[in-house]
């Protein structure tokens, strides 16, 4: 077996080609990239070059994936701003630690859970969660570089609260040529998407904006640039900050963990049917710990996995996560001997380069498909995108899981009551609401549930039952067509009781068909399958229905074991 997870076997030169193509392609993508994306989490550029060297090789040798492109993305680079600007000045030494710090803190929460082999968490993050953060979450991304774009000067995090409050102040405040700068850099960036896609659209424009301001010195007209970047590679340093800063950061940590692990594999789950073969979501889950914890001993911020990087590896023909590592050397000698060529860079274009990838990310197709599938998804994603937009990234995120909690119990304690018929010319029987070719059985009510029997809906489905045969004259029996049931337990094995006792006191029969191994276990262990008795369950709906027919006619039968 090969000492690196994401390697296939065989491995052959043309793999290892691919890989190269594939990792010099990515690499001359995130370099741009990782620069804009950590001025977006407010940390000087380099640092973004520093969370592309140790986390990419790190995923290179653990990843289970053979796609994915590790590295700074903008949803983590948003969260880190949003949670870290309250507690220190943007850009500042003290926030630096701390975007180091979380990224350690988010590290050792995934790997636990990894370990722990909690990968199944990521259900807490549905799809509908996903979908109306993630947009909410790029445009709010978009915005905030509103101000970067124009050459404005606001304090603070922009939100899009703040951004219309001062307007005005935006407007007053703007940088001619700043402004011409950055919105010609987002045209640039678009054309060269849509004619030229092949082309690293993010490096034209670094290039392209870089050039201008160095020959025209519009650094003297009040053009920001990027100045000074650090050349040479991070030195080890363990992550110090208070304990205080720790406890305050904690709650982030837990969200920015789960939600890049369920970015993570989402993004490796694609490309894996794609490719054909399996992903190890736990393991992926200690590598997304691997890469934050370790990483953050190398001054990295919090890192995931890019879903436009990774395409486009796939594209370049990536076949193993060593892709990674040689995106990895790119990064290595960019920050060793070219750091120079980036001191007249326009922070403009890296607002252009955020703002074009965010909006990008923004998917209304995928909230409109929510709706037309099932209702409720579209609600909690809109619901979901509403806080998240309005009110803030982790208020969003909680508010998106605990309704997706709030519509599992609604379903769990209202399932759906399904009243079945036979179908015409079969022995098979279907839902009388589905199809027009089923027929009610006279005097027989014949029920489906299709959830388990527990204390959270053991009352609704009770009352149901007994309003139902209250209010129909002429029932005669209840078939209960056990076959979707796989649980049950003590309070709902106390309410079938109260249901066997309320029906027989009224003349009513019950026959209970397609009973589960585990759930005639509970019902042979509460004395409930005496109490229904023997001769009163069977293997099927017709079955049972056959049986009651032929009792009533005066030749009762015996019902099936209870196995």
């Amino acid at each position: 077996m090969s000492m690196i997870a994401g390697l296939p076997s065989p491995y052959n030169r043309a793999q290892l080609k691919g890989d190269l193509v594939a990792g010099l392609t990515v690499g001359v993508m995130v370099i741009p990239q990782a620069m804009a994306y950590a001025v977006l989490a407010g940390v000087p550029p380099v640092y973004g070059l520093y969370a592309s060297l140790v986390p990419l090789g790190i995923y290179a040798l653990l990843g289970t994936s053979r796609q994915v492109a590790a590295g700074v993305v903008a949803i983590d680079s948003l969260i880190v701003v949003a949670a870290i600007a309250p507690l220190a000045e943007r850009g500042s030494l003290e926030f630096v630690a701390a975007a180091v710090v979380l990224a350690g803190l988010t590290g050792v929460i995934q790997i636990a859970l990894g370990v722990a082999r909690f990968g199944f968490l990521v259900a807490l993050l549905s799809r509908p969660v996903i979908s109306g953060f993630a947009s909410a979450a790029a445009i709010t991304i978009g915005l905030s570089q509103v101000p970067g774009l124009i050459g404005a000067d606001l304090e603070g995090l922009p939100t899009l609260w703040r951004l219309v409050d001062d307007v005005g102040a935006l407007v007053s405040g703007a940088h001619l040529i700043s402004s011409a700068i950055g919105f010609g850099a987002i045209a640039l960036l678009i054309l060269l998407r849509r004619w030229k896609p092949g082309i690293p659209s993010a490096l034209v424009a670094v290039v392209a904006g870089t050039l201008i301001v160095w020959q025209l010195k519009l650094d003297g007209s009040g053009v920001d640039i990027v100045a000074e970047i650090p050349h040479g590679l991070p030195a080890f340093q363990v992550p110090r900050s208070s304990l205080g800063l720790i406890g305050d950061l904690v709650p982030t940590a837990v969200a920015l963990a789960l939600i890049q692990f369920t970015t993570l594999i989402s993004l490796g789950k694609t490309f894996a049917r794609k490719n054909g073969y399996r992903l190890d979501a736990n393991r992926e889950l200690i590598t997304v710990g691997a890469m934050n914890l370790i990483g953050s001993f190398f001054r990295s911020i919090p890192v995931s996995g890019s879903f436009s990087r990774t395409a486009v590896a796939d594209r370049a023909g990536a076949r193993s996560s060593l892709a990674n590592l040689f995106a990895m050397l790119l990064v290595a000698v960019t920050l060793l001997f070219l750091t120079p060529a980036f001191h007249y860079l326009p922070i403009p274009i890296f607002a252009a380069i955020i703002m074009v990838a965010a909006f990008g990310m923004v998917d209304w197709k995928e909230i409109r498909d929510l709706f037309r599938s099932k209702q409720v998804d579209g609600w909690i994603a809109v619901t979901t995108f509403g806080v998240t937009l309005l009110v803030g990234i982790q208020e969003g995120i909680l508010t998106g899981i605990v309704a997706s909690i709030i519509a599992i119990m609604f379903r769990i304690t209202r399932p759906d009551m399904v009243e079945l018929g036979r179908l015409e010319g079969t022995d098979l029987y279907r839902a009388l609401n589905r199809r027009e070719d089923t027929q009610r059985i006279k005097g027989v009510y014949i029920l489906r549930f299709d959830a388990s029997f527990s204390f959270a809906n053991a009352d609704y489905i009770r009352d149901h039952i007994l309003h139902y045969v209250e209010n129909t004259p002429g029932t005669r029996a209840l078939v209960l067509d056990a076959t979707s049931i796989n649980d049950l337990d003590m309070t709902a094995a106390e309410a079938l009781s109260e249901i066997v006792d309320t029906l027989r006191e009224n003349g009513i029969a019950i026959a209970i068909a397609g009973v589960k191994g585990r759930v005639a276990d509970v019902l042979k262990s509460s004395g409930l399958a005496g109490e229904v008795g023997q001769d009163n369950f069977y293997l099927s709906v017709h079955r049972a229905v056959d049986a009651l027919q032929r009792s009533w006619e005066g030749s009762p039968g015996n019902g099936d074991t209870l196995e």
